[in-house]
């Protein structure tokens, strides 16, 4: 026969059997790997939960997010929408809501918009996923659970809202902005700017770049586009906006922590536990 010829004679072998994919790979033992494959896990278990502690902490305390010398605004009440808000920090948006109980923070109302985002984030669900929920807790390692549904069952299937999260968090990125102008503020009328100023400014710009560097956005912008060189614009945005999701997991983690320290900030100065050092 001569080379490159077909041989028609020839059996075909046949395909492998497929494993079911509503299985795992089975690991004999719990791991063969020999680092501590359990430390990452471990500090992102630990990050997440200092996160989550902060947050209920905020949510029932209903005081220490106003500081009406400078006008700086927790970002953990941004926008304050309550009818018992302090003082201006309303910042001109209407109170739709009631006054709240005392136990129960105007912050309530708010963080269910940047907290479903970063709950529904492709890189929080990895983490989480792996830390709390063990599925699986590292590579190359069993995870205890018996059966893998992925994300098709209750609760797990709300996941899939993420993008809606994604235009909510567009606009209370927007507001932390305003907050930010609002908080060039000098006592005496005029601009003036202090050190919680500038904390405010780098959380804002952090939560923009986590924000815009979401794998939706990136979606949203070269998505369903079959030809780059006929949408310029598009194409530019959707570069810059890779170069933030390529370092998406660093700046979830910093945008998470400059919000808790700039939340902190405020009520640090609100609750006169510290002064803020002013440079004009």
């Amino acid at each position: 026969m001569a080379t490159g010829m077909l041989d028609t004679d020839s059996t075909t072998p046949e395909r492998p059997a497929q494993p079911s994919v509503a299985n795992r790979a089975r690991i004999a033992g719990r791991t063969l790997r020999e680092d501590r494959w359990w430390v990452s896990p471990l500090l992102t278990g630990a990050g997440l939960l200092l996160f989550l502690v902060y947050g209920f902490f905020r949510i029932f305390t209903s005081r220490w997010y106003w500081v009406e010398d400078y006008h700086y605004l927790a970002p953990f009440y941004s926008p304050c929408l309550a009818a018992n808000c302090a003082g201006d920090s309303s910042a001109g948006f209407p109170q739709i809501f009631p006054a709240l109980p005392t136990w129960l923070s105007p912050a309530f109302v708010v963080l269910v918009f940047p907290g479903g985002f970063r709950l529904t984030c492709y890189y929080y669900r990895k983490s989480y996923y792996r830390a709390f929920w063990l599925s699986p807790p590292a590579c190359a390692v069993a995870e205890p659970h018996r059966r893998y549904t992925g994300e098709t069952r209750f609760p797990l299937v709300f996941q899939n809202i993420h993008r809606y999260f994604f235009y909510a968090s567009l606009v209370v990125a927007g507001i932390l902005s305003y907050d930010v102008v609002l908080a060039f503020h000098d006592p005496d009328g005029g601009v003036g700017m202090g050190l919680g100023t500038l904390v405010l400014l780098a959380n804002s710009i952090l939560i923009w770049a986590y924000t815009l560097g979401c794998h939706s956005c990136r979606s949203i912008v070269g998505g369903r586009l079959n030809h780059f060189s006929r949408h310029p614009i598009r194409y530019w945005m959707w570069t810059q906006i890779s170069k933030l999701n390529a370092r998406h997991q660093l700046l979830a983690w910093l945008s998470m922590f400059s919000v808790i320290l700039a939340d902190f900030y405020v009520l640090l100065v609100s609750s006169g536990a510290i002064s803020d050092p002013r440079f004009f």
